[in-house]
């Protein structure tokens, strides 16, 4: 009887994390819609209203526009996705749930939530930079890890987490990671099924789907993403994206870059780890 009272108060206490994470994760939100409110106030100021249009047009085209379902409904706009993912990625060393050289120098562990809307942010707008300068050439690896924040049911973050896994069984992860994060969905109206997960990993290419498919049922992966939420609470993390950084081989420490949308602070702490 003692056990299911244990069992309780420690799904509670799951809970309570994921309530506790969400509420931070809003925040962030909220802080990062204010700031880049600021910055538009502040551009408008200084341009034709007709740039401005044109602007706001190119952003909707790269967020998807707000799109419920996630998965473009034309051919071209899947390609547009699958090109713009391999641009990112492509020719990049990648094994399981690492990308770049594996004896790179500097470490960063980047946490995220697969639904997670400042995920996509810090995806769109200061990842490829990074991607593009420091694990190009060979000075940085990135290892995705996962954490419960965005996603409301603990199994369908299981399961999106564990398909993107899979995925890196064959040395694609990244691929499928990149590809959820360009063709998310709208928060909160469920469209993470089934379906939705088929289609990205028909988005990669070169993408045994048999096999991955297969894959998906280890327990080793489901056992994987739970290591990963423990390793993000004893962080302290209470929202995504979060980071640790350091010298590969050492002790990570947690980064606070203090934006998701502009890549200074990542290359400014990379930088200083390189020179140290």
């Amino acid at each position: 009887m003692s056990g299911s009272v244990e069992d309780d108060e420690a799904d509670l206490t799951r809970k309570e994390r994921r309530e506790q994470a969400r509420a931070a994760r809003k925040e962030l939100e909220q802080a990062e819609a204010a700031s880049v409110a600021r910055r538009k106030r502040l551009t408008q100021l200084g341009i034709v209203g007709a740039v401005v249009v044109v602007a706001i047009v190119a952003i909707l085209i790269a967020t998807g526009g707000g799109s419920k379902t996630g998965i473009p409904k034309s051919t071209q706009a899947r390609y547009q996705t699958a090109t713009e993912v391999n641009s990112l990625v492509g020719g990049i060393p990648q094994s399981a749930n690492v990308l770049g050289n594996p004896n790179a120098p500097v470490t960063l562990q980047y946490f995220g939530d697969l639904e997670c809307p400042i995920c996509k942010e810090f995806t769109l707008t200061s990842l490829p930079s990074i991607v593009q300068n420091w694990v190009r050439t060979g000075k940085l690896k990135i290892e995705y890890r996962s954490m419960e924040t965005a996603t409301r049911e603990p199994e369908v973050f299981k399961l999106q987490q564990v398909a993107a896994l899979a995925a890196g069984k064959q040395n694609k992860m990244w691929n499928y990671v990149e590809t959820f994060y360009h063709e998310q969905g709208e928060e909160d109206t469920g469209y993470v099924n089934e379906s939705y997960l088929q289609q990205l990993a028909q988005q990669v290419p070169g993408l045994d789907l048999s096999k991955w498919t297969s894959d998906r049922s280890e327990p080793a992966l489901a056992t994987e993403v739970e290591g990963d939420v423990q390793a993000a609470n004893n962080a302290g993390f209470t929202g995504t994206p979060a980071f640790l950084i350091g010298k590969t081989g050492s002790t990570l420490k947690p980064f606070d870059p203090g934006t998701f949308a502009e890549p200074g602070p990542y290359n400014e702490a990379i930088e200083k780890l390189l020179r140290s």
